[in-house]
C-alpha cells in the first residue's frame, strides 16, 4: 500500500522542460565574440545534414509506419519523436528537444520570468529528477529537494516518458491541483504532494544589510538581468557602509554563462581566472577577470542544490578571490549548453551540451561537485517530509508520519525523546504541549488540524534567519575576518 503524505500549497503553474536553466551559453555570452571569425569555442559547433542513406532509411521508416500502422498517425508527432529519440540516445540529461510552446517557456525562464513550481528538472536514467528547487520558491518551501525523482502526476506515471511529455502532465490550469508522487533517497516509501498550480514572477536577486554592517545577497538563478540587478544591490549596500558580505547561492540551479562571469568579476582580481570552457577537441577558452577584488571579507553559502553557474561562481571566488565557501557539497554539473532554434524553422528548439567547464585550477567538478571550506549541514527538520493529513496519529502507532511529527516537534524545541517513528508516552506529552501552545484541544492525538498547525509553525521556524545554521556560520566567518582586519591596522 502506497504511503500518502500531502502538502497543499500555492505553486507556480508547471515545470519548465529540460534542465531549466543549467549553464546556458547564448550568442551574447563572453566567448561568443569569436563565433564570427570561426575561432574558439564556437568553432566546434558544426552542422551537416543527413547522408543520402540516412535520409532514405528515415523516410522509409516513416512511409512504412504511415502506410501500415493500424491507426491514423500524426506525422509531426512522429518527426518530433524521432528528434526526441536522437536526444535521448546521447544519454545526456542536459541535452533536450523542446516543442514550440516549451521552447518559448525556456526563453522566458532565461529572461527571469516563467511558470513552474520553482524547480529545475532533468531526465536522468529515464527518471524525471529534480536538479534543484529554486531558493525561496514554493517547491523549496513544500520540501521538494535536489535529487528527488518525480514518479507520477495525478495518478499518471511519468516512467518512460521523454521530458517534455512529463512536463506537459505537470502543467495545468491555474488553481487546479497536481498531485505529485516523489521518490526520495533514504525514504522507503513514496511521498505525495498535492500542489495547487499558480503563476509567479521570479526575482533573482534579494539583498539586505544587517545592523552589524554585514550584507547578504541571495541569487536564486542567473538570468539575463541578474548581473545588472546584482551590481545595483551590491553598490547600494556599499554606499550604506557595508563591512562584509555573504553571497547565498543555495538551491540556485544555474543560468547564463556570461551572467555568472560578470558577477564573478566583481570580486576576482583583474587578470585572474574565472572559468575555463573546454570543447570536444580539448581546446580551452579561458575567461579572465576584468574586475578587481574587494577590500571587505566575503563568504559564499552553497548546498546540494547549488548547480552549474552557481558552482562556477563558487569555484572562481574560492580559487581566485580567496572567498570561504560554507555549507554542503554542491550538485556537480560541469557542462555547458547552447540552444538552436532558428535551424528547426517552426519555433521548436534543441538544447545541446557543447562543452564542459573547469574551475580556475582546471578541475572538472561534474558529478562530484565542489566541497565547502567549512561544511555545515542544516538540522534534520529543514528537510522533513510532510505529514499525511488523511490519517490520525496516536499512542502506540509506528510509522514514517510519526517520525516526521517527532522531528518537527524537536525542531520547535518540544522534545519527544525519540525520532524513530514510535508514538510513545513522551511523544504524546510533546503533542499535548504543542496543542496547548496553539490553543488546540490537548488530546495528544495528531489529526489534520494539529498536523497543519505543526507544519505551519515549522515553516515559520525554518524561515527565521536565527535558525539557519549555514547562514549563521557564513556571517560568523565574515565577522571573524572583519575583526582580524581591524586588529592588523
Amino acid at each position: 500500500m502506497l504511503k500518502k503524505r500531502t502538502a497543499v500549497l500555492m505553486v507556480v503553474v508547471a515545470l519548465i522542460s529540460g534542465s531549466l536553466l543549467t549553464l546556458f551559453l547564448s550568442n551574447s555570452s563572453s566567448f561568443a565574440g569569436q563565433a564570427a571569425s570561426g575561432e574558439g569555442l564556437f568553432a566546434s559547433i558544426t552542422s551537416g545534414g543527413l547522408k543520402s542513406t540516412e535520409t532514405r532509411k528515415i523516410g522509409a521508416a516513416l512511409d512504412l509506419i504511415e502506410g501500415n500502422y493500424y491507426k491514423d498517425i500524426d506525422r509531426s508527432a512522429l518527426v518530433d519523436g524521432a528528434i526526441n529519440g536522437m536526444m535521448q540516445a546521447l544519454s545526456d540529461p542536459y541535452s533536450t528537444y523542446m516543442g514550440r510552446e516549451t521552447a518559448q517557456q525556456f526563453e522566458e525562464s532565461i529572461e527571469g520570468s516563467f511558470s513552474g513550481i520553482g524547480a529545475e528538472v532533468s531526465l536522468n536514467n529515464g527518471n524525471v529528477t529534480v536538479v534543484s528547487p529554486i531558493k525561496g520558491s514554493p517547491a523549496e518551501k513544500a520540501g521538494i529537494r535536489s535529487k528527488d525523482v518525480l514518479l507520477s502526476v495525478n495518478g499518471e506515471s511519468l516512467a518512460g516518458l521523454e521530458l517534455n511529455a512529463a512536463v506537459a502532465k505537470i502543467r495545468g490550469v491555474k488553481g487546479s491541483t497536481a498531485t505529485i508522487q516523489v521518490k526520495r533517497e533514504g525514504v522507503s516509501e513514496p511521498i505525495e504532494y498535492a500542489i495547487v498550480r499558480d503563476d509567479v514572477a521570479l526575482e533573482t536577486v534579494n539583498a539586505r544589510l544587517r545592523d552589524d554592517g554585514i550584507g547578504i545577497i541571495e541569487i536564486t538563478q542567473f538570468s539575463s538581468n541578474t548581473a545588472e540587478r546584482f551590481k545595483k544591490e551590491l553598490l547600494n549596500l556599499e554606499k550604506k557602509g557595508m563591512k562584509g558580505l555573504v553571497i547565498d547561492v543555495r538551491n540556485n540551479p544555474g543560468g547564463v554563462l556570461s551572467v555568472v562571469i560578470d558577477i564573478s568579476q566583481q570580486f576576482v582580481p583583474q587578470g585572474e581566472m574565472i572559468v575555463q570552457v573546454e570543447d570536444k577537441n580539448g581546446k580551452r577558452e579561458k575567461s579572465l577577470s576584468k574586475g578587481s577584488s574587494k577590500s571587505y571579507p566575503v563568504t559564499l553559502l552553497m548546498n546540494k542544490g547549488s548547480a552549474s553557474a552557481s558552482e562556477i561562481l563558487a569555484g572562481a571566488l574560492q580559487q581566485s578571490a580567496g572567498v570561504i565557501l560554507v555549507g554542503d557539497n554542491s550538485f556537480g554539473k560541469g557542462t555547458v549548453q547552447t540552444s538552436f532554434d532558428k535551424q528547426l524553422g517552426d519555433g521548436s528548439l534543441l538544447k545541446i551540451t557543447i562543452a564542459k567547464w573547469l574551475t580556475p585550477d582546471g578541475t572538472w567538478i561534474h558529478e562530484k561537485g565542489i566541497k565547502p571550506d567549512i561544511a555545515v549541514t542544516q538540522p534534520g527538520y529543514f528537510s522533513v517530509a510532510p505529514i499525511n493529513k488523511e490519517k490520525t496519529l496516536k499512542y502506540n502507532m509506528n510509522s514514517e508520519d510519526v517520525k516526521s511529527a517527532q522531528i518537527m516537534l524537536d525542531g520547535l524545541g518540544i522534545k519527544s525523546g525519540r525520532t524513530d517513528g514510535y508514538f510513545d508516552q513522551g511523544t504524546q506529552k510533546a503533542v499535548k504541549s504543542f496543542q496547548t501552545s496553539q490553543k488546540i484541544e490537548a488530546n495528544g492525538i495528531i489529526d489534520a488540524k494539529t498536523a497543519e498547525a505543526l507544519e505551519t509553525m515549522l515553516i515559520k521556524h525554518i524561515q527565521d534567519p536565527l535558525n539557519d545554521e549555514q547562514l549563521k556560520q557564513g556571517i560568523a566567518e565574515v565577522q571573524k575576518e572583519i575583526k582580524a582586519m581591524a586588529s592588523n591596522k
